[in-house]
């Protein structure tokens, strides 16, 4: 506080003016709007008693309530007590969605629970493609200069998964020392197991870019059962958890390289339910002529119909990103104008996301208490079908081999879209490592609150912000 009454009267913080003035006769510093800004919280957050000796006494809330235990009274914040879009989200997990997905193991079966550097993340762009298709080489495009443990070439040298991201200096920091760091967004990679971790790094520098956005680059995508077979981890399920956490997926792709290998069609399916992030980049485009262009837009259009599974058009855009010109003599004048205006295109893109975070957390954050509110569905079903006494082995084989039957009288009985419910041979083989005797009966109460959640909390949170994008 006397470093800031030094300041307000117009001295220089230094060692020398430090020693100089006497510290102990200056006044006070001037706190502009402190006391309205007090006034006003109080008046929101505090929780008055009764009157004493005719004057009222007020007690602010304890931030222990939030995680109170089953007997003591829980004093819920009001949602105009936040301060952003995000902080209500953060709110609203750990009061309302949180206690179901703890109660059904819904983190074993599809995501991790959420923490607070989940919400408080960056933006991230995932880039995914086989090797050689100008991954790194996009990303250095993008940053205008090289980034820690880059390395760039024509065979396969991206080995590992890279986070690229901001920091005070240039380094890289192992993965099995960032997974396990609480402001990262990260922890939920320790179960793939130090296999992966070892194939993990993140890459720290200073960049403005960086400052907005976080970069995922990822080993090219092999092709043949042989080369999949000599993973140490699961790269497919790997792809498929950040996809989960990213905001946007550039699939790239070589003129020389359209075909989708085994992995590739496996990775691309594991982005199921994020279609809405994936961008199609037909990268070193400049590489052929405009008659060859055409036939290998015409070709790549067919080869992702066939894996995206999809009748409708998925946009592709064309271009060469890199720091060279546009080969000219190879696409001609109409060429590089076709390249810059794609470029422009995709480029407004990526800048756009920093802008639709917060609706993008918000986004995610519904999409996730759907799911938690099936899967708790889903549970309680299975539940309900278990015997009380005898035969509970042979019962709860039977409903894993007729999970889908169960699936089914689920969707009827409370009348879920069926394209919300989750994959039906992933939740058998995670099924199958517990004792469905052993999980939680049916709770309405957790599930009305999570349905409360979704029809008046969040809509309430986003009414009380003007803008939620900021």
């Amino acid at each position: 506080m006397q470093l800031v009454s030094l300041a307000q009267a117009g001295n220089e913080i230094t060692q020398d003016s430090l020693k100089r003035e006497d510290l102990s006769s200056l006044d006070p510093p001037e706190m502009k709007g402190l006391d309205e800004l007090l006034a006003r919280s109080m008046a929101i957050v505090n929780v008055v008693r009764p009157q004493e000796n005719g004057t009222p006494q007020v007690q602010a809330p304890s931030t222990n309530s939030w995680f109170s235990s089953k007997s003591a009274k829980k004093i819920q914040t009001p949602l105009t007590a936040v301060t952003s879009v995000i902080d209500g989200l953060k709110r609203l997990y750990i009061e309302k969605l949180k206690p179901l997905e703890v109660a059904y193991r819904f983190n074993d079966f599809a995501s991790p629970l959420l923490t607070n550097s989940d919400f408080d993340a960056k933006p991230m762009v995932m880039l995914l493609g086989q090797y050689s298709t100008g991954k790194t080489t996009f990303i250095k495009h993008l940053l205008k200069s090289n980034f820690p443990g880059a390395h760039i070439g024509p065979e396969p040298t991206t080995d590992r998964f890279v986070v690229v991201m901001s920091g005070s200096d240039e380094r890289t920091v192992p993965g099995n020392t960032i997974a396990v760091q609480a402001d990262m967004p990260f922890n939920g990679l320790t179960t793939f197991g130090g296999a992966f971790l070892s194939k993990f790094e993140c890459s720290q520098m200073p960049h403005p870019l960086l400052d907005h956005i976080t970069f995922v680059d990822t080993p090219g995508v092999l092709s043949g059962e042989k080369q999949r077979t000599q993973r140490s981890y699961d790269f497919t399920g790997v792809t498929s958890w950040f996809a989960a956490k990213c905001d946007v997926i550039l699939l790239l792709f070589d003129p020389h390289k359209l075909d989708i290998s085994d992995e590739f069609k496996r990775v691309i399916s594991s982005l199921r339910g994020n279609e809405d992030k994936i961008r199609v980049v037909l990268n070193k485009a400049d590489q052929v002529d405009t008659q060859q262009l055409m036939r290998v837009y015409g070709a790549l259009m067919w080869s992702l119909g066939k894996v995206l599974n999809t009748p409708e058009v998925m946009r592709v855009y064309i271009g060469s990103f890199n720091d060279k010109p546009v080969n000219e003599s190879a696409v001609g004048p109409i060429g590089k104008e076709l390249f810059e205006k794609e470029q422009e295109d995709l480029l407004a893109d990526l800048k756009d996301i920093p802008k639709k975070a917060c609706d993008r957390r918000v986004n995610e954050f519904v999409k996730r208490a759907r799911a938690a509110k099936i899967h708790a569905y889903i549970i309680g079903q299975l539940k309900k079908e278990m015997p009380a006494m005898m035969g509970k082995a042979k019962a709860q084989q039977r409903l894993i081999d007729n999970l889908q039957d169960e699936f089914a009288k689920v969707q009827r009985e409370y009348h879920l879209p069926a394209g919300d419910f989750p994959d039906v041979e992933h939740f058998k083989q995670v099924l199958a490592g517990y004792s469905i005797d052993k999980f939680e009966k049916m709770k309405p109460k957790m599930v009305q609150a999570v349905d409360d959640m979704l029809a008046h909390d969040i809509p309430d949170l986003l009414k009380n912000f003007s803008n939620p994008y900021q």
